[in-house]
């Protein structure tokens, strides 16, 4: 099986998405890069996550074109393309996988168009800022080229904020919902996992206190930087 290493990544990935409760049907997608080879495996589009296998993973080159693969790709395939392109290759992160679900309460945020506030230490111990929610797409960008124009928002939308994607490894879509991304097809699905728990939590934060406030910066450092500061101590050696 060509491009193998990659393809059983991507299955093992998607696998994953209904086993932690990310989408209900075929609502999410995850996809696994080879940066060496300059292309990606990617779940086929609609089909149900019973019927997938390894071989059933579909292999696009950065430009979005199929390399190998019967199926159809996801629809989602051009964001994923753009987002390997700038933040693995342009910018030399460390992103080796992406997931795109329509998790409940992520996805809730991003159709409020708000980006979720730091309350805690679980959010801390992920990242320090609050998730950001992009704008919605502009009616020419939806009319022009919808998927990969929602990959370049993203890009945009990090540039403007100064913000660095080896750090801040999730972003909701204004209107649409969760992209998240990390060194390995798994890890980005820890990734698309925690961020649907964070943004749980900070429902239910908002529900009990309406006025609630962002966790403190020193506890902030203190969260983050015990487990990714030069001196972390979280875990084992």
């Amino acid at each position: 099986m060509k491009f193998e290493e990659i393809r059983n990544q991507a299955f093992e990935a998607n696998m994953k998405i209904p086993e932690n409760h990310l989408a209900l049907y075929t609502w999410g997608n995850v996809s696994a890069f080879d940066k060496k080879e300059g292309v990606f495996a990617i779940k086929p589009s609609g089909v149900p996550y019973p019927e997938l296998t390894a071989e059933s993973m579909v292999i696009v080159d950065l430009e979005g074109k199929v390399v190998d693969g019967k199926l159809n790709p996801s629809s989602d395939t051009p964001t994923h393309a753009v987002l390997y392109k700038e933040f693995a290759v342009n910018q030399n992160a460390d992103v080796g996988g992406i997931i795109h679900t329509h998790s409940t309460f992520a996805v809730s945020w991003a159709q409020a168009v708000k980006d979720v506030p730091l309350f805690g230490t679980t959010h801390a111990d992920h990242i320090q800022k609050n998730i950001p929610c992009t704008p919605y797409l502009s009616k020419e960008a939806v009319q022009n080229d919808y998927e990969k124009e929602t990959g370049l928002l993203i890009v945009k939308h990090f540039k403007e904020l100064n913000l660095n994607p080896a750090e801040i490894n999730m972003v909701l879509c204004g209107g649409h919902g969760p992209f998240a991304w990390g060194k390995n097809a798994d890890k980005a699905v820890y990734n698309g996992t925690v961020l649907e728990e964070i943004c749980k939590m900070a429902f239910n934060t908002l529900a009990l206190n309406p006025a609630a406030k962002n966790l403190p910066d020193y506890i902030v450092d203190k969260h983050y930087l015990r487990k990714h500061g030069p001196n972390a101590y979280y875990g084992q050696k």
